[in-house]
């Protein structure tokens, strides 16, 4: 059974902050795990900061990211410069780091169940989709958990080290776990069939022009001021075999209304299913308390000791109405849950690169 310990910062000062973060974990006495989320302000100077980390707390294994606003428990440090950290004692044997592709993944053991990958990823690698797909398989019985650094100037990792351009982190042997997806968005309309498309471009839907049909769905009110839906009409796409009803939501990117054609922010596939999706603050509150809710039914009762929890930068006070008020619905109700984590460029959940959701893990 694991022990978690966290510390957080928003000291101006690097040095100072890994100071008021480790003196808040206190004793780490056999703790061999370490998660860290830095606010982008230290980007440049991330590797001493790892390496100044590793010798302060004589833990040896790091893994995180950057972020353009990182998490704690109840608290949201956007804007800021900050350090969360969360530290566990995972025997040593049981957990596994990574840089992948750059180095091979370590190899499965006979007979393993469940391995949990907490991923890390950089935004400008364009085969982040297919790698993310393709590793829960290279791991054999794999899921994955993690978000996309946000920055804005550097896009580093870590993994032990500073790393970057591809997706890094740690891979956890069997752990207890409960994980939860939060979508942000509720539908409008039906499920439809992209007919045609070209690239980003969506030319029918049900066999109809594209934009007609959008413009159906959205409702005659947006529909007379298309500008006006611009920022909070999605298009979203269901996840095939999902048994909750998920589905991937990317932007509307454009429009021609001579051609009646749409563009959206995803590569298109005649065939697949398509459906638009609203996103507003009362929708993700619905969805974020559904998803805690369902989290502490399939808990059974049982208390959670540590968890991550990785958000899209458009979520948070964007959607939320005011800075910390995610966070502040997740302590209500996990409680003072040690947890940590990053507004993400993009969501990491089972084999799926997501956006403007919530991906929580929650350890027993």
């Amino acid at each position: 059974m694991q022990s978690f310990k966290l510390g957080h910062s928003a000291n101006p000062d690097w040095s100072a902050a890994l100071d008021a973060c480790l003196a808040q974990c206190g004793d780490l006495h056999d703790t061999t795990l370490g998660f860290v989320y830095v606010s982008d302000h230290f980007a440049d100077v991330l590797g001493e900061l790892v390496r100044s980390l590793r010798d302060r707390s004589g833990v040896a294994h790091w893994v995180g990211s950057l972020g353009q606003a990182v998490l704690a428990t109840g608290a949201e440090y956007e804007d800021t410069p900050a350090i969360s950290l969360l530290l566990t004692d995972f025997p040593a044997d049981r957990f596994h780091l990574f840089d992948w592709p750059e180095h091979p993944l370590p190899a499965s053991p006979a007979d393993s169940g469940l391995r949990l990958a907490v991923v890390h990823g950089d935004p400008r690698n364009g085969r982040l989709p297919e790698l993310i797909a393709r590793l829960p398989e290279e791991l054999g019985h794999g899921y994955l958990v993690g978000g996309i650094t946000s920055s804005t100037r550097h896009y580093y990792q870590i993994a032990n080290g500073v790393v970057e351009g591809g997706l890094s982190g740690v891979i956890l042997e069997e752990p207890e776990v409960v994980t939860g997806l939060t979508q942000g968005v509720s539908p409008l309309g039906p499920v439809r069939t992209l007919t045609e498309a070209d690239q980003h471009m969506a030319i029918t839907i049900d066999g109809r022009p594209a934009l007609d049909v959008f413009k159906e769905d959205i409702g005659e009110v947006l529909a007379r001021d298309i500008d006006r839906a611009a920022g909070y009409i999605f298009a979203g796409f269901p996840v095939a075999g999902s048994d909750t009803g998920d589905y991937l939501v990317r932007n509307i990117i454009g429009i021609d209304p001579e051609n009646g054609l749409l563009a959206i922010g995803e590569h298109l596939k005649p065939g697949s299913p398509i459906m638009f999706c609203r996103r507003d603050g009362k929708s993700a509150r619905e969805d974020l308390d559904r998803m805690l809710a369902d989290v502490q039914r399939r808990l059974q009762g049982r208390t959670p000791r540590g968890g991550l929890y990785f958000s899209c930068l458009g979520r948070g006070r964007h959607l939320f109405g005011e800075s910390g008020r995610e966070m502040a619905i997740l302590r209500d109700a996990l409680g003072d849950l040690p947890l940590t984590g990053f507004y993400a460029a993009g969501e990491i959940a089972g084999q799926r690169l997501y956006g403007y959701t919530g991906v929580l893990a929650v350890f027993l």
